[in-house]
C-alpha cells in the first residue's frame, strides 16, 4: 500500500474518531443522526450559535487587555521606525 494512502487512511480514521467523541458528548446517536437528519443540523445551529454568543463576552473581555497592549507595541515599533 503506498504511504500516501496510507496516511490519507490514519487521517480519515482519526478524524472519525474524533468526531465520534463529539457526537457522543453532545449525546447524538448514529441513528436518531439518519432518522431526524433536519432536526440534529437545527440542532447542530442552535449549539453553535450558543457557543458564538457566549464567546464573544470572552472576546470582549480578553480585548480590553489585549487591544492596548498591541496598540502601544504597534506605536513603539513605528516610532523606532521598523
Amino acid at each position: 500500500m503506498p504511504q500516501n494512502v496510507l496516511g490519507t487512511v490514519l487521517k480519515i480514521l482519526l478524524a472519525s474518531l474524533i468526531l465520534g467523541f463529539i457526537l457522543k458528548f453532545l449525546e447524538i446517536d448514529p441513528k436518531d443522526l439518519l432518522l431526524n437528519f433536519g432536526e440534529t443540523v437545527q440542532k447542530a445551529f442552535a449549539w453553535a450559535g450558543d457557543f458564538v454568543a457566549g464567546s464573544v463576552e470572552y472576546v470582549l473581555v480578553g480585548a480590553v487587555i489585549v487591544v492596548p497592549i498591541w496598540l502601544i507595541v504597534f506605536l513603539i515599533g513605528r516610532l523606532k521606525g521598523k
